[in-house]
Parts: structure tokens; C-alpha cells; sequence
């Protein structure tokens, strides 16, 4: 029967091996999902074919620089211990470098690139996967492209919790990785108020105008009170705005004028952000087994 790219797809989101293999299995086992899964395991990729529905919300994230073009990277796995170990940091460094050389489109493509002879960056990572017993996955990237006349700034917080990569023009490497500091310790979500969506900016009024404290004023009162609060909104979530987190007497804008330079452009990634982890009752999974 004819294998479509959905049930590939679906396999190896399930396994984590790489797309051939996936196809593979599927024309071996005629389209049979479990069927393809468990010859997957006869094959020796039992280990990684396991770990396929488990949750990988820890990790480390990673900057890698190669002259003018920079990757920003979020590798998980199951637990910090993993992420922790030498294995693990091998083949982050090996992820960030490989796609800060070829620039894929995303992560399908990055997990496709021919890192070696014959051999994928997903097989790498199913290759670590099978090592360190744990599901490992390429949750991310952005990669980056400056001119001559601009410097990256790359900074790694909490041996790669957080990682912040930032593009300034002008001003000097030392003075951009102040910058990419800043921006992993306070975590702002644009780099000029002129940047905040109008939307975001509604919301947030809207918000303020419903505030309790407001109930009853005059609505020029209230309007002159809410513009100074979306005001100093607008400073709490903007970069530039911000009070320098090496120098709080001044804001970043000040400290990137003084250094001759302005900042062009942001990424920041945090290990996790955005996934539900999986709680576990101890005392209910307890119960279970005695049961």
C-alpha cells in the first residue's frame, strides 16, 4: 500500500527515528502503526521508539557564532540530570553547529541535515537518546544574520537554563553581550515600545480602564491615570526602556548611546517555556503499584 507523508510523520513524532526509517517500517509492516513501532524495537531502536510519548521539558539552551551568522538553540530532555551530563552537552554544541553552517528552514529540516556520512542529525540524536536512556528532542532554533558593521552579543544564564542572543549595530562585542545579559535576567518582550503590537497595547488598557481603584472617577481623570500606567507598561516590557541590569541609573537605550551603538534585534529562550509538564501524584502512583 502507499505510505503518505502524514503516517511518516506520525511514527516518527511517536519514535523520534529519522524520516527513511520511519518509511521504512511503514512499507515493511503495510501502513500498520504498532505494527511498524515494534519492528522499529527489533531493530534496535527500542530505547529511542519508547521514550516517544514522554514529555522532554528540561534541557539546555545554547548560542553557537560563525562569523556572521549566529544559532540560537533549545535541546530537551526528561530531566536536568540528562541535561547535565557530557553526552548531552556533545551533542547540543554539535545540534547548535550544524545548523548554524547550513541555515535550515526548521526543525524538519534541521533533523535531516547530513552531519556526517550517512549519518542525520536526528540519528545523532537517537544515538544519544539510546545512551543516555532519556527522550531527547530539538524543541527549537532561530538563526541569525548580521553585516560587518554589527556585533553579536551571546550570553548563557544558569549553565543554559536561558540564553539570550542580541544583533547591535555599532558599539562593540563586549558592549552587545552586556546587553544579551540583560535581556536573559529580565526577559523583555520587545526592543522599542514603537514595537509593541497595537493590540497588546488595547488589551492592556482595557485591563486597567475595568481597574477597581478607578470605579467612580471621571473618565478624564481615569484616562489621564491609565495613560500613565500603559506608560510605564510599555517600559516594564521594552528593552530599551528598561533600567540597565548592570547600571540601574540608566536605561539600556542610554547604555548602548554612550557605547556608540543601538540594538537592532533580540532572542531569547528559556529551557521549558511554554510546556505543560507532567505532574506526578507520588502518593497516588503508590497506591497504584500496591494495588
Amino acid at each position: 500500500m502507499a505510505i503518505t507523508a502524514a503516517q511518516v510523520k506520525e511514527l516518527r513524532d511517536k519514535t523520534s527515528v529519522g524520516m527513511m526509517d520511519a518509511k521504512k517500517a511503514l512499507v515493511e509492516a503495510d501502513g500498520d502503526l504498532d505494527k511498524a513501532i515494534d519492528l522499529l524495537r527489533e531493530k534496535g531502536m527500542a530505547k529511542a521508539a519508547k521514550k516517544g510519548d514522554r514529555i522532554a521539558a528540561e534541557g539546555m539552551t545554547y548560542v553557537a557564532v560563525k562569523g556572521n551568522k549566529a544559532a540560537i538553540i533549545e535541546l530537551n530532555s526528561e530531566t536536568d540530570f540528562v541535561a547535565g551530563n557530557a553526552e548531552f552537552n556533545d551533542l547540543l554544541k554539535a545540534v547548535a553547529n550544524a545548523i548554524v553552517e547550513f541555515s535550515p528552514a526548521d526543525v524538519e529540516a534541521a533533523l535531516a541535515l547530513e552531519v556526517e556520512a550517512g549519518q542525520t542529525l536526528n540519528d545523532k540524536i537517537i544515538g544519544t537518546t539510546q545512551i543516555t536512556g532519556e527522550k531527547i528532542t530539538l524543541r527549537r532554533f532561530t538563526v541569525v544574520e548580521k553585516s560587518d558593521a554589527e556585533n553579536f552579543g551571546a550570553y548563557s544564564h544558569l549553565a543554559g537554563s536561558i540564553s539570550a542572543l542580541v544583533v547591535v549595530d555599532g558599539a562593540s562585542e563586549e558592549a552587545a553581550k552586556d546587553i544579551a545579559m540583560h535581556v536573559a535576567a529580565i526577559a523583555p518582550q520587545y526592543v522599542s515600545d514603537a514595537d509593541v503590537p497595537a493590540e497588546v497595547v488595547e488589551k492592556e488598557k482595557a485591563v486597567q480602564l475595568a481597574s477597581e481603584d478607578l470605579a467612580g472617577k471621571p473618565d478624564n481623570i481615569k484616562e489621564k491615570m491609565v495613560e500613565g500606567r500603559i506608560k510605564k507598561f510599555l517600559a516594564e516590557i521594552s528593552l530599551l526602556d528598561q533600567a540597565f541590569v548592570k547600571n540601574g541609573d540608566q536605561t539600556v537605550a542610554e547604555f548602548i548611546a554612550s557605547q556608540n551603538g543601538s540594538v537592532k534585534s533580540f532572542v531569547r529562550y528559556q529551557v521549558g517555556d511554554g510546556i505543560e509538564k507532567k505532574v506526578t501524584d507520588l502518593a497516588e502512583e503508590v497506591a497504584k503499584q500496591l494495588g
